[in-house]
């Protein structure tokens, strides 16, 4: 539901059906075919189907997750767990009601056989060429099939052979006989049923012939009680062969289904088969590489259940065809990480710093603060030594008027420690600098400059002999174009050769002690999350850039 209670259409229509009667409770679904993995756009759905059931609870309202596993050639077992995983970590719970489509073939063949014996199937034996030719266009009406008028009796009996296997995929398919020369192209004898040998991941080889899932999605529903079935806007143009289905078919209950606006990404691409492409191909690591948008790729990045749950729900509910901009969904995260993620230093491009008046031996304990934004955080010890890192574009040994960090004869403030003043640098045969000659100032931990030194920044550190290395992963927009899909030559055509570097960095030694998913705030540099596969504790340490301190994505 949106701010101060306003209900979306769609829960308007809820619950004037709850109101008037027409439903005693409220059955939705969420129904993806596993043919790849989920992605942010699925998120949206998922939240609405199950978000609708949560806040109808006290009437009894539930959401199923079915799988609409009616093309075997596409499917695997491993989308199916990667989806209820996906389903799960956004916090929601179907219960006992987990489905698959496959679960009602022998119904659908019913349906099928009983609108063949009404008079309102054929099997059509026109080559995949003809029927598409035959189908005319939007200007052009569709001619006839020339078995569009066989008997009821010889139709039964093409498709048992069908059913048998008896023919080769492309051979026969069956259709459902409605209007060949309607304004809507997908009520011109739309496709019922066609041929697969194809081994099916529930199960196995006993049907050879499947479904279209046009014509299996509303015998679904009707088959498990839904009340609203949710879908995007690209399914309005189906609604009336879904509502033919249910009208002609011997259903237990007749479904509602209502279209609302698909969730469009700039910058990213979410059609599964891109996506499939890109990881058949090796363009990204993997359906969780965190360059993708998909819900297992966000998760490895580092965004959180709850801050996804927070965008879908205020992008809200609506009609209106649009591109949302990925600083929105950044947003988001950032604002949660901000208050739950611990401060830690990191050092991404070092340069050794020496501090020329510290005993070679000493070590003191700075006490650096968690998390500026809880007090109840605390502070943790960080161990400085004689050597140190920082980052390389914290000192300009020419640096301009407005440059406030480290320079020959400038001073900054260590992160929760000591003043120090820069006196010179050393440098290889190449003229590149290699190390910083710096003075520790006694006595300035946490106060202010002594006299006669100017002080204006902070930088964080890494000490050299308590530091540990790291892998640290940056992440960029995965095109250099804010719309993929509309580029001349293809969405390829703009991937962003930089959109992954990867720094050999230096940490904090406590970090070397977090689990994988570890969420922290590298301090000055952005969020990062310990990543869920390749990194190991008091092992190889790898985090990736969930996001910036500050957006991004600003054009």
């Amino acid at each position: 539901m949106s701010e101060e209670g306003k209900k979306d259409f769609i829960r308007e229509i809820i619950a004037e059906d709850l109101a008037t009667g027409k439903h005693e409770t409220t059955i939705t679904r969420f129904p993806p075919e596993p043919n790849g993995y989920l992605h942010i756009g699925h998120a949206k759905a998922i939240c609405l189907s199950f978000g609708i059931a949560e806040e109808n609870a006290a009437s009894g309202a539930r959401c199923h997750l079915r799988f609409d596993d009616t093309n075997p050639a596409k499917e695997d077992v491993e989308y199916v767990e990667s989806i209820k995983k996906d389903v799960e970590w956004l916090g929601f719970d179907w219960g006992e009601h987990l489905y698959f489509a496959s679960d009602y073939f022998d119904f659908f063949y019913t349906c099928a056989v009983d609108l063949i014996k009404q008079g309102k199937a054929y099997v059509d034996l026109q080559s995949v060429d003809e029927v598409r030719k035959n189908r005319g266009n939007v200007n052009t009406p569709g001619i006839n099939s020339p078995q569009r008028d066989t008997s009821a009796e010889e139709n039964l009996a093409l498709f048992e052979k069908m059913k048998n296997g008896d023919f080769e995929e492309g051979e026969a398919i069956l259709r459902a006989k409605i209007d060949m020369s309607s304004s809507n192209m997908n009520m011109r004898d739309p496709v019922l049923y066609r041929v697969l040998h194809e081994t099916h991941h529930h199960t196995g080889d006993t049907w050879k012939i499947y479904p279209m899932y046009d014509f299996a999605h509303p015998l679904e529903d009707a088959k498990e009680g839904i009340t609203h079935s949710l879908c995007t806007l690209e399914f309005e143009e189906h609604r009336p062969f879904y509502e033919w289905t249910i009208e002609h078919c011997p259903v237990p209950s007749a479904p509602r289904q209502i279209e609302f606006s698909r969730l469009n990404l700039n910058y990213t691409v979410m059609s599964k088969r891109k996506v499939l492409e890109l990881v058949t191909d090796g363009v990204v690591s993997g359906w969780d590489d965190p360059r993708l948008l998909t819900i297992s790729g966000l998760r490895r990045r580092g965004y959180t259940a709850e801050s996804i749950r927070n965008f879908c729900h205020k992008l809200g509910v609506t009609k209106f065809k649009g591109m949302t901009d990925m600083s929105v969904l950044e947003f988001e995260i950032r604002q949660q990480l901000n208050k739950i993620a611990d401060r830690r230093m990191t050092v991404l491009d070092p340069i050794k710093v020496t501090l020329t008046n510290w005993d070679a031996d000493r070590v003191e304990e700075m006490a650096v603060v968690n998390n500026p934004e809880d007090a109840s955080a605390g502070s943790r010890q960080v161990s400085l030594g004689k050597h140190l890192f920082i980052e390389r574009d914290d000192f300009m040994e020419d640096p301009p008027k407005k440059f406030f960090r480290l320079g020959v004869g400038r001073s900054v403030r260590l992160r929760g420690g000591y003043i120090i003043t820069c006196n010179g640098v050393e440098k290889d045969a190449d003229g590149n600098i290699t190390e910083l000659l710096c003075e520790y100032i006694p006595d300035t931990v946490g106060k202010n400059a002594p006299e006669g030194i100017k002080c204006k920044a902070a930088i964080h550190w890494v000490s050299m002999a308590h530091g540990e290395d790291a892998e640290v992963r940056i992440y960029d927009r995965l095109f250099t174009e804010e719309n993929p899909d509309a580029h001349e030559d293809g969405f390829r055509a703009c991937i962003n050769p930089n959109s992954l570097s990867i720094k050999q960095a230096k940490v904090e030694p406590m970090l070397a002690e977090v689990e994988p998913g570890y969420h922290c705030q590298f301090e000055r540099i952005g969020y990062f999350c310990a990543d869920l596969i390749d990194h190991e504790k008091g092992g190889k340490l790898v985090f990736n850039k969930t996001v910036g301190l500050k957006d991004s994505w600003k054009k």
